[in-house]
């Protein structure tokens, strides 16, 4: 651009003046100014100095990606007609760069028309100034995109300190809750070692001690491999499966595990040939540990039929397909003190030890595979447990 496109509208300051960033920063922000005119340079760089920041300075497109590469600045006032490489190219360049690519760039354009600006915000610039530029306008202009940036980062740092605390979280409760289990368990065991002690000369009751002490350790042994399951994060062995097939076979699995006979209604818009990619083993423990949830869900008081429907159909979503499997009970409902913390281990309203890590141990193996659930109250009655599994 050329020097008379500058005008500087501003008081006379002192060189040594100050703004606000140097006290509430602990850096001056840095600033890379790119045009092929020294002097616009010069007066850009004088201004932003005036104001606490710290400006470096290009005078084409390939030396700003050099600069780049040698700093991160906080924000790149980059002119769009430069020649060999303009503004635009070095844009996109600076945009298909990961590392580069969340830089604020506000580009100084003459173009002063709508389809000029739209083509710069295009690019991905955050912003545009129009020749001839007034400096107090561009001063301002930083301003904003610097503040914004700060709350980008501040956000970001919010996000992970929250992340980090939801772990923290987690294996606070994964703790608590498998001592808490094995405590019991292992009680149960001990409280049984005891009686067949004291009476060894009684065979019925030995057996029957012997067979609750067998239950306890199984239960125990379920625990440690549902954490197996939650710590390997390996990438899963997937096969083509008959959608139908998968879903029988998690049903008998469901009842066997637990001992159960009733009737499961399976409803399908999903052709009978359709086959889902998947892996056989977490399906069916996935699929069985929701069907136990929608069992117990009626309660211990509960008489006669529980109903429970699997229902599965394909949609499309945007550009993908989508498999959703909604599994409908009849029963309570979710209370409120679980309904926020159902997915987290050991969260149950079950009084019986040994259990707890189901859902946590469902939505796991699920998002291992992209896939997950959801769990909502029903308008009218019972819970439903939704699947959504995506199509490759």
């Amino acid at each position: 651009m050329n020097s008379s496109e500058v005008t500087e509208n501003e008081p006379k300051l002192p060189t040594t003046s100050r703004a606000p960033w140097s006290l509430a920063q602990k850096q001056a922000p840095k600033i890379l100014v790119v045009d092929d005119q020294p002097i616009n340079i010069k007066l850009l760089q004088r201004k932003l100095e005036r104001q606490g920041m710290e400006v470096t300075v290009a005078y084409n497109g390939k030396e700003c990606l050099k600069q780049v590469e040698a700093f991160t600045p906080d924000l790149i006032l980059l002119d769009i007609m430069m020649p060999e490489m303009d503004g635009i190219e070095t844009c996109n360049h600076l945009k298909s760069n990961p590392k580069t690519e969340t830089i604020p760039i506000i580009f100084i354009t003459a173009k002063a028309s709508k389809e000029g600006k739209l083509e710069g915000l295009g690019a991905g610039a955050v912003d545009y100034i129009t020749k001839p530029i007034d400096l107090d306008e561009t001063l301002a202009r930083v301003n904003t995109q610097l503040r914004l940036q700060d709350m980008f980062r501040e956000n970001l740092e919010l996000q992970r300190r929250l992340g980090e605390t939801r772990r923290s979280a987690a294996v606070g409760a994964i703790t608590q809750g498998i001592a808490h289990n094995l405590n019991n368990l292992l009680g149960v065991v001990v409280g049984y070692l005891d009686l067949i002690k004291a009476g060894s000369k009684s065979p019925d009751m030995v057996e029957r001690s012997v067979g609750l002490m067998d239950n306890a350790i199984d239960r125990m042994v379920t625990i440690i491999r549902q954490l197996s399951s939650i710590a390997r994060n390996d990438r899963l062995e997937l096969k083509p499966i008959n959608l139908r097939d998968l879903i029988i076979a998690s049903v008998n699995r469901f009842k066997s595990d637990n001992g159960i006979e009733t009737d499961i209604q399976i409803q399908s818009t999903v052709p009978a040939d359709f086959k889902l990619s998947a892996n056989l083993e977490v399906f069916e423990s996935v699929l069985s540990s929701i069907l136990i949830n929608a069992w117990e869900a009626y309660g211990d008081d509960h008489e006669g039929p529980r109903p429970i429907e699997v229902i599965t159909e394909i949609v499309q979503e945007s550009r993908q397909r989508v498999l959703m499997m909604y599994i409908n009970d009849e029963g309570l409902g979710i209370s409120p003190e679980v309904a926020e913390t159902m997915f987290e281990p050991f969260i149950t309203t079950k009084t019986s030890v040994g259990r707890g890590m189901g859902l946590t141990i469902a939505r796991h193996a699920l998002r291992n595979l992209g896939a997950d659930i959801y769990v909502a109250t029903r308008k009218d009655t019972g819970v439903v447990a939704q699947i959504r599994y995506p199509l490759i």
